[in-house]
């Protein structure tokens, strides 16, 4: 009998010309990822290619069960985004002919914990105890302060297997917890490749074993917590001159701070309190390499007069889309 790792690995275009294609949605709680796989013919090159497919919104929280037809991008049968479809609404925000004009790229820093799948306590912690205090882990090496590397670069190359724009890991201050960036991707596209990378990144986990977590901090006390801080740059903002308009950005974003908190994931409050290289929940400031305010500028960036600027504020369980589109909406359109 072959092993279960043979038969996942077959390579049925030996056999057949049909292939598996994989249906990937967003669920009822907005951070819950679905997938269902059916056989198609023969191979697609784009999306539009697909066939439509529906599932059971009554099961994911999307729908009553006397109507629980739910197209897999997220739509009713008639054609009405869901509630739950944020990327309809960005995507509105992105064809904008002002956004469209300033290309604004985005780097997302996705953070994330891996945790004992039994016990739901990060992996390499003694159950029911603690490691030793932070600083020996971030971006460490050894068995004893890198915990999960094997499935961080499984994840890491299977994305760029994938096509997935992932463009770096590291193992962050808190043990057990892990970053992969994406980007820089254009306007919508970020949450696009977020959301797959974060897809891949739980299947990986499943076949190990191992839960992953977006909780914004997991651990109580004196841990770091978890974010996703979103890299942000305009054509405007990257030519001569880029600097002020960067600041400019950086002024609407403080008036709007209430608002972007209240959009930027649950639990986000747990995390912002001023401690652990964030800036408290409450205040808005920014300044050059200052990892304790709401909105960090590059030395780079200063110096050479333009560039990008990091949002510090969204938590490790916000929603690309609403994220991205927000930044854009405030900063390009005049969004008060």
């Amino acid at each position: 009998m072959s092993l279960l790792t043979d038969l996942i690995n077959l390579n049925i275009s030996e056999s057949t010309e049909k292939i598996i294609a994989e249906y990937v949605w967003i669920g009822g709680s907005g951070m819950d990822l679905r997938s269902k796989a059916r056989t198609l013919s023969g191979p697609v090159s784009k999306p539009s290619e697909l066939p439509k497919w529906n599932y059971d919104g009554s099961s994911t929280g999307q729908a009553p069960g006397e109507d629980s037809e739910v197209i897999c991008d997220a739509y009713t049968p008639a054609g009405e985004p869901l509630p739950t479809n944020n990327r309809h609404s960005a995507a509105k925000i992105f064809s904008h002919p002002d956004v469209v004009a300033e290309v604004p790229w985005y780097g997302i820093e996705q953070e994330y914990t891996l945790l004992q799948k039994e016990v739901k306590w990060p992996l390499g912690w003694p159950v029911g105890g603690f490691p030793g205090p932070q600083g020996p882990y971030y971006c460490g090496i050894g068995a004893d302060k890198a915990f999960g590397r094997d499935i961080v670069d499984a994840h890491y190359k299977a994305c760029l297997y994938a096509g997935v724009n992932i463009s770096g890991i590291n193992g962050e201050v808190m043990p057990g917890q892990w970053e992969f960036q994406v980007g820089p991707s254009v306007g919508i596209s970020a949450g696009d490749e977020l959301w797959i990378a974060r897809y891949i990144l739980e299947r990986i986990t499943e076949i190990a074993g191992v839960v992953v977590s977006f909780d914004p901090k997991p651990i109580e006390g004196d841990w770091n917590g978890a974010g996703a801080h979103t890299n942000y740059s305009t054509k405007s903002m990257r030519e001569e001159g880029g600097y002020e308009v960067i600041k400019k950005a950086i002024e609407k974003l403080g008036l709007r701070h209430k608002e972007h908190i209240a959009a930027y994931g649950e639990g986000n409050e747990r995390r912002l309190t001023g401690k652990h290289e964030t800036a408290d929940i409450n205040t808005f400031k920014w300044g050059v390499a200052n990892r304790g305010a709401s909105i960090r500028v590059g030395r780079d960036t200063e110096k050479e007069g333009k560039g990008y600027f990091e949002d510090r504020r969204p938590a490790s369980n916000m929603d690309p889309y609403v994220v991205t589109s927000m930044i854009a909406e405030t900063t390009l359109l005049g969004k008060q």
